[in-house]
Parts: C-alpha cells; structure tokens; sequence
C-alpha cells in the first residue's frame, strides 16, 4: 500500500494561535495520489495541537478563551518550578487537545465537511517555526 510523506511548514505567534491547514493539506493529499485511504496530520512537540473547527472570527475568539479557563495561563504548574520557561500551561492545553488527526480521503481529498476546517492550535509562549507532518496512506 502506497504511503506519502510531506510536511507543512508553520509560523506561529505562540498564545493560542490557530492556523488554517486545510489548503496546504488538501494540496498534499492531492499530491499524493492517493484516492481512497487515510490522512494523518500530526505537530511534533509538546506545546501545541491539531483539531478541526469552522475557522472564522467568533471561534477565533472562543477557542483561546475555553482553553484559558481550562488551563489559565496565571495558574501555578509544576512544570514551570521545574524548568522555568512560563509555559506549564501550554503543555496542558496541548495535552487536552491532542497532537494529531487522522481524516478519510475520498476521490483525492480530505473527507471534511463543508464548514470544517484543520487547525493547529499553537499554545506556547513564544513564537514557534513548526513543520507539521502529514502521512497519506491507501490506494
């Protein structure tokens, strides 16, 4: 079975900055060849997530305010007594939201619905070059 490999290079703000993926990703699903099988879009590191939502301005707002009740960024967290680095917080949001996704691809694209997009969601504390990995796999 046929597997593609590519990635998709990101420049975050860091504090919850959400990233549309979908046309970077929809353009190496289609690269690949590959017209029925799985999409797997994943961010290495610990301090950021992938997930989907309908990226407009209200969720823009929503998204970064849930995850500051969840995990406040002013809270204390053992990590930070640890190391030091301010950013205990973000790697319990990204825990809670997950470093990957994996989407059926049907005729060539990913199966999303019409107001779903992939995102990913960057909680450090600073800003952050990522390369988020996308593996394509079927027929």
């Amino acid at each position: 079975m046929p597997v593609y490999s590519a990635s998709i290079p990101v420049k975050t703000r860091g504090d919850c900055h959400i990233v549309d993926l979908t046309r970077p990703l929809q353009e190496r699903v289609l690269a690949s060849g590959i017209k029925t099988g799985i999409a797997l879009v994943f961010v290495p590191g610990s301090t950021a997530g992938i997930t989907t939502i309908e990226f407009e301005p209200g969720l823009l707002e929503d998204l970064p305010e849930l995850f500051e009740r969840l995990a406040p960024s002013d809270a204390r967290y053992h990590h930070d007594d640890t190391w030091h680095d301010g950013n205990g917080h973000s790697h319990v949001r990204a825990a809670l939201l997950g470093p990957s996704l994996a989407l059926p691809v049907d005729d060539g694209r990913p199966a999303l619905g019409t107001w779903q997009q992939v995102v990913l969601v960057d909680f450090d504390n600073r800003a952050r070059s990522r390369d988020v990995l996308v593996r394509v796999v079927g027929e």
